[in-house]
């Protein structure tokens, strides 16, 4: 007999536009000109170190992977890695949940970030009716699509919108798929009882984002450049909304995750970015290199010479690349993300920084070196 669950059409759902938000994206954004603060000299020469590694990898067609936790984009950090993509200088970003959430938001109503410990005593954290029901939406509809993640929500920034078919049409769609494409022809029956169910109009959803030119998935959606999404069930505020719908999830996402392993097959003279992130990205970064090692080992090959950096607050001055993983009696051992990254092969560094002070830095050093 399945558990008892917990019934999420009883919540009581507010407005998003009720909302106390702490972060507003135009008076909180940061140029791509302001300067770093706080970077050290061996900060500096890490950086031109990957600089020149970046420059090498494009050269060569390499991917140059970057990487974050949410905190990239609620620090006001688009510009920047709009510009990294714009100038071709990144091929492949990635972020987790509630990175995707938090760049939605910006773009939608131009503010994000709420209140956790007094929302949650309320019994209203995450419960907002405009993220949890267009961002659900468009993992239906981008499932539909055979879209991922961060593809889905961006095209629905971009757009503004999403196509909401007729039932049947939909019902008429998974039949034809049913032998060819069974997945899709899954998701079309999904997305049409969630049309059903939300009493949902055919046609086009008009969804202003009066904000979007702040939106890293929507510009990245643009240029056809992946920004793929990696959420893990629960995390997430969108979870508490009724629209959520867990097979939707684990199409786009398992969609997201190979394009993310297509990539990382491609970083052997590459570059792989890990900025703030301590479990989504060494997490999937390992399982991902694993497949691809597996393939080219097939072949003959093998990926040995690709370059790593990681970025995060935590002090250490643990020398990865030259002295190796450190012992259990040194603190530097229990910096998780660094010691999966140090057993990947290649060359990897750690660097203690605020990632609005490396991304910028890094990017303006980019620009005078081209």
């Amino acid at each position: 007999m399945p558990y008892p669950k917990l019934d999420r059409s009883q919540l009581e759902v507010k407005r998003l536009a009720d909302r106390k938000n702490k972060v507003y994206i135009e008076k909180d954004h940061i140029p791509v000109t302001q300067s770093p603060r706080n970077l050290s000299g061996r900060g500096l020469q890490l950086i031109n170190k990957t600089v020149e590694r970046i420059k090498k990898a494009r050269q060569l067609n390499r991917s140059v992977m970057l990487t974050f936790g949410a905190h990239t984009i609620k620090n006001g950090m688009a510009p920047t890695l709009i510009a990294l993509l714009k100038e071709g200088w990144v091929t492949h970003l990635a972020t987790n949940g509630a990175g995707i959430i938090h760049d939605w938001e910006f773009a939608y109503q131009g503010k994000s970030s709420e209140d956790v410990r007094e929302n949650v005593d309320l019994g209203q954290f995450g419960i907002w009716d405009d993220t949890g029901f267009y961002i659900n939406l468009a993992l239906v509809a981008g499932a539909y699509e055979g879209l991922g993640y961060g593809e889905s929500v961006g095209k629905m920034i971009h757009t503004e919108g999403i196509d909401i078919p007729e039932i049947s049409f939909l019902y008429e769609s998974a039949k034809l798929r049913m032998e060819t494409e069974p997945e899709l022809a899954a998701a079309a029956i999904d997305f049409a009882g969630v049309i059903n169910r939300f009493t949902l109009k055919p046609g086009w959803m008009n969804i202003p984002h009066s904000f979007k030119k702040y939106s890293v998935q929507a510009n990245a959606y643009e240029m056809k450049i992946p920004f793929t999404g990696h959420p893990m069930f629960g995390h997430d505020i969108i979870y508490n909304h009724p629209m959520n719908h867990g097979a939707s999830i684990g199409r786009t996402a398992e969609s997201d995750f190979l394009a993310f392993a297509k990539s990382v097959s491609n970083l052997e003279d590459g570059v792989y970015l890990s900025i703030g992130s301590a479990v989504m990205s060494p997490m999937i970064f390992e399982k991902s290199l694993s497949m691809s090692q597996n393939l080219e080992i097939q072949r003959g090959s093998h990926i040995d010479r690709h370059y790593m950096l990681v970025v995060d607050l935590a002090e250490s001055d643990w020398d990865w690349d030259k002295d190796g993983e450190p012992l259990m009696d040194n603190p530097a051992y229990y910096l998780r993300y660094c010691k999966t990254f140090n057993r990947m092969g290649g060359e990897m560094h750690y660097l203690t920084a605020d990632n609005r002070d490396f991304l910028l830095a890094l990017y303006q050093q980019l620009q005078k070196q081209d």
